[in-house]
């Protein structure tokens, strides 16, 4: 099988608009209700074409800002639903909200920006903003760079790294998806060990 061959399914449907609609729809449910980082699958794409990776990045950040203004929205009508619920997402304990809401007070919207870079959930974040019936656009404003910052370094992360190891991989999608799923797998291990299931 040729290098070629080996990943030209993928590569044309990472170039498709399929693509972009699964990388919005993975933004969007991961600001609401999923627990996967739709960073998993931007590394997908920027390891294996870097122009549709950044168009992906894109379609996930309009993604998650809808997804934001969805958990805005039910935490803005109903709190404590809003709170309960997410106590129920893998990852995501009371203790884990309350910290947030600390977090929220003490830091104000700064604390919107550098909470996901830490690991923690952006829909908290949402939820506290729409509970204490702050701006939805000031969310917003800020949401921006909270979410594209960390999508767009971790595609041209993927990107650079897969070139780095081309002389090992030869650019053959199964050798890069193996790399790739032996990370995620370990972060997801350690994500799940410090924040629980």
């Amino acid at each position: 099988m040729t290098r070629r061959a080996d990943g030209s399914r993928l590569d044309n449907f990472i170039s498709s608009r399929s693509a972009l609609v699964l990388a919005f729809a993975w933004g969007l449910a991961e600001a609401t209700v999923f627990f996967i980082v739709p960073d998993v699958l931007l590394t997908l794409y920027g390891c294996r074409k870097l122009k549709p990776a950044i168009n992906a990045t894109v379609a996930a950040l309009i993604g998650a800002l809808a997804g934001g203004v969805l958990a805005y929205s039910f935490g803005y009508r109903d709190p404590d639903a809003a709170r309960a619920f997410l106590a129920h997402i893998p990852a995501i304990s009371p203790a884990l909200i309350s910290r947030v809401a600390d977090q929220i007070t003490d830091n104000g919207l700064a604390a919107v920006l550098l909470g996901p870079l830490k690991g923690i959930p952006y829909k908290l974040y949402a939820v506290e903003w729409g509970a204490r019936r702050e701006g939805l656009i000031s969310l917003m404003l800020i949401s921006v760079p909270a979410r594209y910052v960390r999508f767009f370094l971790a595609t041209l992360a993927a990107r650079l790294i897969a070139r780095f190891l081309t002389p090992l991989t030869e650019h053959r999608a199964r050798k890069e998806l193996a790399i790739l799923a032996v990370l995620w797998i370990a972060f997801y291990g350690f994500y799940f060990s410090r924040f629980g299931w």
